[in-house]
């Protein structure tokens, strides 16, 4: 109660004066408990919720953000807009919202961010493990192989045999150091034992643009972001990192079935939350967000893109995360992967 308000407290018994304080002090009361609540989960969200995208727009992250996004706004009740903050391979936009409080900003976690960069870049300006509370897995994507129409080939074989035959001649683009495109396709150089250039760029969008003119080779680009493009005939698709073929291309085989056995590449994308976010907002937002994943409009969407919709718990993504690390950090350092 400010100094003005008790100036003018009347001047009766103590009696009064006490039920007069009480009623002020219940006042103030009432007016911070909505604040409370919100702190604590149950307002939450009192605004729309930021959701970042630590890539450049036109890829496999931009449709599975805004897929889920679309639904979310609905099961939330408040909008959920997508910010895509692309650079660093990722590390600018997860530093930021590592460092953010304002608990409506969450961040697309990806197989990049979360289990290539902690162990190709010697420092950091983020901790994979501690600055983030996982929230949920989204969707895996898989890995489509794919060349421009002037390169002599017609599948793997051929392409790998075309590329050991002009060694280092050859470049593939990725969208940046540390993306799944550029782990997808040096996983496949060790494996067949090619040598390629590797060209990075600041996002799926502007390495395809290249792709198509045919200042690039070939590329490894999540399927849901190249099936339109390989459909029209601007790229061929010579193979799938995925375990089996896809419905959408049932005539093209995967990497497996071309001389590589158990060979699988596959990009996935989960939510993950500032670890300053309050537990009962994580809790409430993990379980909307199931629902936004699984839901009809969602699953036809992701569908279409051969995208496969996942869900799950926080306590599941982190498991998955931690076994993702473990298998990339070995893949990482026998190719001997850097950032250029």
């Amino acid at each position: 109660m400010t100094a003005d308000a008790l100036a003018h407290i009347p001047a009766a018994g103590p009696e009064a004066r006490r039920r007069f304080l009480l009623a002020g002090g219940a006042l103030g009361l009432a007016g911070l408990l909505p604040r409370i609540a919100a702190a604590q989960g149950g307002g939450w969200p009192a605004k729309s919720v930021r959701f970042v995208v630590p890539f450049a727009p036109g890829g496999s992250s931009e449709i599975v953000a805004r897929s889920t996004a679309a639904e979310l706004s609905n099961t939330l009740g408040q909008s959920v807009f997508v910010d895509n903050k692309p650079g660093a391979a990722g590390n600018i936009a997860m530093s930021e919202v590592a460092r953010s409080d304002d608990q409506h900003t969450i961040i697309l976690g990806h197989i990049g961010t979360l289990a290539v960069n902690p162990f190709i870049f010697d420092k950091l300006p983020y901790e994979a493990n501690k600055d983030f509370k996982p929230v949920s897995l989204l969707a895996k994507v898989p890995s489509l192989y794919v060349v421009h129409p002037d390169v002599p080939a017609r599948n793997l074989t051929e392409f790998i045999a075309y590329a050991k035959s002009k060694p280092g001649k050859l470049s593939y683009g990725s969208a940046g150091n540390g993306s799944a495109g550029h782990l997808a396709f040096e996983y496949l150089k060790v494996t067949s034992g090619v040598f390629m250039l590797h060209v990075p760029y600041r996002g799926t969008g502007p390495m395809l643009t290249d792709l198509l003119s045919g200042r690039l080779d070939a590329s490894a680009i999540g399927a849901a972001a190249i099936i339109p493009f390989i459909k029209s005939g601007k790229v061929r698709c010579i193979a799938t990192g995925s375990a089996k073929r896809l419905p959408q291309l049932p005539d093209v085989p995967t990497v497996a079935e071309q001389g590589y056995p158990g060979f699988e590449m596959t990009q996935w994308y989960g939510m993950l939350a500032p670890a300053s976010m309050a537990p009962a907002n994580v809790a409430k937002l993990s379980t909307e967000t199931m629902k936004a994943v699984r839901a009809p409009a969602a699953l036809e969407r992701l569908r279409g893109d051969a995208a496969e919709a996942i869900g799950g718990t926080p306590e599941q993504f982190a498991q998955f995360i931690a076994l993702e690390q473990e298998r990339w950090k070995k893949v990482i350092a026998r190719a001997n992967i850097k950032p250029d």
